[in-house]
């Protein structure tokens, strides 16, 4: 008869907590979006304009019968308007007390899982705007990705660069 052996691992960095954040390029940074929050990927599609929202709102779009509003992410961080390309992607967020949103962004990269070693949270610093939306900074493979905080996104502020 067999024996089996049970091993059981005392090995630190399997406990270690992990966050997974897919890695998306808005001009050239790098950002994170929390794998939690992501519903769907889709590719760029006619957005219907909505009149007298805020300029970073691109309207909507119908995905399988629901309506969901779009927002520029580069509009509300202050940066160029997008430019749409083959790479250009939509991610719709299930934001809980927003409900569903979809973000445009210029690439998704790929996923990466940061431990809680690799975040570095940051410290709010008013003068700088597109700081407002960056939870931490996670260092993956040699560089740094931007976190986004999409509670700190999704806040209505003055829209002044």
């Amino acid at each position: 008869m067999e024996e089996i052996k049970v091993v059981e691992s005392n090995d630190t960095a399997s406990a270690a907590i992990t966050q997974q954040f897919i890695v998306v390029r808005l001009g050239d940074e790098q950002y994170g979006v929390d794998i939690r929050f992501i519903d769907n990927i889709v590719r760029m599609q006619k957005i219907t304009r909505v009149p007298k929202v805020a300029s970073y709102l691109k309207g909507v779009i119908n995905l399988r019968g629901e309506v969901i509003p779009i927002m520029s992410l580069r509009l509300k961080m202050f940066l160029p308007e997008d430019e749409i390309t083959k790479a250009t992607r939509i991610i719709i967020l299930k934001l809980g007390q927003y409900g569903s949103i979809g973000i445009i962004v210029d690439e998704v990269k790929e996923v990466v899982t940061l431990e809680e070693g690799q975040i570095e949270k940051v410290a709010y610093d008013s003068k700088d705007d597109k700081m407002n939306f960056i939870g931490g900074i996670g260092k993956y493979e040699g560089g740094l990705i931007s976190l986004l905080d999409f509670n700190l996104v999704m806040q209505e502020r003055e829209n002044t660069p």
